[in-house]
């Protein structure tokens, strides 16, 4: 009865033999996004979920307190160079960001305002590199949906541009050398030049001369031998030197090259880190004499801080300054070596069980000196500090009641506060916050974060499951506008910290990737069996969400138990796991999920690929498959297969629905599309677990922002 009401989707006989593995793929067809049989499909598909939305009456409470609860102004730590401070704002209204400077007298001005390049809101800012001394700033602009994304240098002072624009820099890395007049960066090789089916990356790192064409940008490192490999580069603070990581997609172990610029265009790379040797990742930054602080899981999987002579390719050589901490990974760490300064400091940052520590330590010797105080027991991120030399170091706290919010650390004084002129503004809900542990089927115990209204009550609660679990990234109690407006309803947000995340490190991460990623989604389902058994809530009552690889997540696991869970939401999901490096970016990710051109890997994928594990009549939870019309991460075919897929197959009287979106990518779409999808997942979520946003409405404080 379910399927008679969606639009008809042909099962074609598709099949595919891999390795003697006959792979039904009925619905192949979907992925020509330009074939009319698709488009058409594609426009029932959005008239069906149209249909549907108009019987959500709550939708725009949800919007309302979504909204109420969003924060707005600066919510990341400066850029200080010189005496110039690069800000990046977006206050209530705006569709994107705009880069701010402040100068050395407080007075601020818009640099880069995306409006009024384009007044539509789809093109945003998305990185900006100061030069050393604050003169210059390259910025990089996209849209969107298109796959260009080019670099302009602006000069500060006038504000107006004198350089570029550098063409097919998207993901890039831009380090200045000193003076202003030149920098690294790393852009993509032209279409022309590489085969019409050719998927790879194939990046290059250059040199650009500020007021030069950039085809005259000499390449200075990368070629055909490794299409996939992303670049990061660093350059000394006397700007001698240059030092490149270089890893393949997302591998967990990278190259370190390192080159004294004796020919800025034609320089001499060692090799001092050999990634397949060490298999680990290494960070390398210069210090004030040009050797390497390296910031590494090389024998030490929760991470450790080591000192190393620029040329020594030896890791036994390496002199550690930070010891590893096995019960708290190492986040982030920042120099500060101010003239001014008794001694240059090392600043660290660790997760310790989800909550944030900062210490101060002794830069020559490592020796730890004092443990900085934090607003809360919350998450710090992005250390930043002044260049040329560090003496402030500025970085961002949040938690669950608090939105990202800029402190100030005064390396002289001692001294922390919060910065002045990035205050949010916005609504806070009284959210209780803590962690719990639970038991994986295999006996290993599992972080779950517990974001739930400050006056408990006895009962089970309409809940929202989130989870990721892959690429190493550690699931935090950070502060969600959805989980705000999710727990002020009256509502629990749970996070699962499976394996294949980076909780508790490197190890973490290796238990649930390749081989073992069937451990992230077995760890996500125990979850919301604990849930369910502990009282907390009931499978009529519980919702899960994931995005991107937590989309994978999710799909995953609800087509093994779909008898846990009474709505699920992906947005921007991998689904077809058989065919994922044909979409996107799929084909730089095969160290995290494997590769469906060998035949032990292909067992691994279709073991857990939800399109290939769905089961015909089977009673499926409500489905929310959100996707961008144009997605360059993920591809858009493995929201329409699942779709077509779930569909023909559920025996549930639940919906299946696909929300498409035109003019959008996989993320860091315009506000006012960010703030609707957020509104329509929570709509759907709230509409098939039963929680309203007006039957019990939580008190909510102002925060408003102080005057500029």
């Amino acid at each position: 009865m379910a399927r008679f009401f969606y639009p008809d989707a042909w099962r074609s006989d598709t099949v595919e033999d891999l390795f003697g593995f006959p792979i039904s793929d009925p619905y192949r067809w979907l992925e020509d996004g330009n074939d009319a049989r698709v488009r058409d499909w594609a426009a029932a598909q959005d008239r069906l979920f149209h249909g549907y939305r108009a019987e959500w009456h709550e939708k725009q409470s949800w919007a309302s307190l979504l909204d109420q609860v969003s924060s707005f102004g600066v919510s990341e730590p400066p850029m200080v160079r010189g005496s110039v401070m690069f800000l990046a704002e977006q206050l209530r209204g705006d569709e994107q960001r705009r880069l701010l400077v402040v100068d050395a007298e407080g007075n601020r001005r818009v640099l880069v305002d995306p409006a009024e390049i384009d007044p539509s809101g789809h093109t945003g800012l998305y990185a900006w590199w100061p030069s050393r001394e604050g003169e210059r700033v390259a910025v990089q602009m996209e849209v969107a949906e298109q796959p260009g994304s080019d670099i302009i240098v602006l000069d500060v002072r006038i504000g107006e541009a004198v350089d570029g624009p550098l063409p097919r820099a998207r993901n890039t890395s831009l380090a200045w050398l000193p003076g202003g007049d030149a920098f690294y960066y790393v852009s993509r090789v032209p279409d022309e030049e590489l085969a019409p089916d050719d998927m790879r990356l194939h990046r290059r790192v250059r040199l650009h001369r500020i007021g030069s064409p950039w085809q005259t940008d000499a390449v200075v490192f990368g070629g055909d031998d490794a299409p996939d490999h992303y670049y990061g580069l660093t350059v000394s603070a006397d700007g001698r030197y240059l030092a490149i990581t270089a890893i393949a997609g997302p591998a967990s172990h990278n190259d370190v090259y390192v080159a004294e610029l004796i020919d800025q265009e034609a320089p001499h790379f060692v090799k001092v880190v050999d990634g397949s040797t060490t298999q680990a990742r290494v960070l390398p930054r210069f210090l004030a004499d040009n050797n390497l602080l390296l910031v590494t899981d090389y024998q030490a999987p929760c991470g450790r801080i080591c000192l190393a002579h620029r040329h020594d390719t030896d890791p036994a050589a390496w002199r550690t300054l930070v010891a590893e901490d096995r019960q708290a990974p190492l986040d982030e760490c920042l120099v500060l070596d101010d003239p001014a300064l008794p001694r240059p400091l090392l600043l660290v940052a660790r997760d310790r069980h989800g909550t944030s520590t900062l210490t101060l330590h002794d830069l020559a010797g490592g020796r730890p000196l004092t443990g900085l105080p934090l607003p809360g027991a919350g998450v710090v991120s992005s250390l930043r500090t002044n260049i040329p030399h560090g003496r402030h170091a500025w970085f961002s706290y949040c938690d669950a009641t608090t939105p990202p919010t800029i402190y100030r650390y005064d390396a002289t004084s001692g001294r922390t506060e919060q910065e002045t002129g990035t205050t949010l503004a916005g609504h806070t809900a009284e959210i209780r916050s803590r962690s719990v542990r639970y038991r994986a089927g295999d006996g290993t115990e599992i972080t779950l974060f517990l974001f739930t209204p400050a006056e408990e009550h006895e009962g089970p609660r309409p809940t929202l499951l989130y989870g990721y679990g892959s690429f190493g990234m550690p699931m935090r109690p950070w502060f969600f506008p959805t989980a705000a407006a999710w727990v002020s309803a009256g509502g629990t947000y749970a996070v699962a910290c499976v394996r294949g995340g980076g909780e508790e490190g490197q190890s973490w991460h290796d238990a649930g990737r390749g081989p073992h990623k069937h451990r992230a989604i077995s760890d996500f389902n125990d979850a919301a069996t604990w849930l369910i058994d502990t009282g907390r809530t009931t499978r009529d009552q519980l919702a899960i969400y994931g995005q991107s690889a937590g989309g994978l997540l999710v799909t995953a696991a609800a087509t093994q138990r779909p008898d846990l869970y009474a709505a699920v939401i992906a947005e921007g999901p991998l689904c077809d796991m058989v065919r994922y490096e044909h979409f996107g970016l799929g084909c730089t990710w095969t160290d995290e999920f494997g590769t469906a051109s060998r035949p032990e890997q292909l067992q691994w994928l279709l073991t857990y690929s939800p399109y290939h594990n769905i089961t015909p009549g089977a009673s499926y939870p409500a489905f929310l498959l959100a996707g961008a019309v144009t997605d360059l991460q993920t591809g858009e075919a493995h929201v329409t297969k699942m779709c077509a897929a779930l569909q023909n197959a559920t025996g549930s009287d639940r919906p299946i629905l696909m929300r498409r979106e035109p003019d959008t990518a996989h993320a860091a779409s315009p506000a006012s599309k960010e703030r609707a999808l957020a509104a329509d997942i929570l709509a759907f979520a709230g509409k098939y677990t039963g929680l309203s946003p007006k039957k019990t409405p939580m008190r909510l404080h102002e925060t408003a922002a102080e005057p500029h």
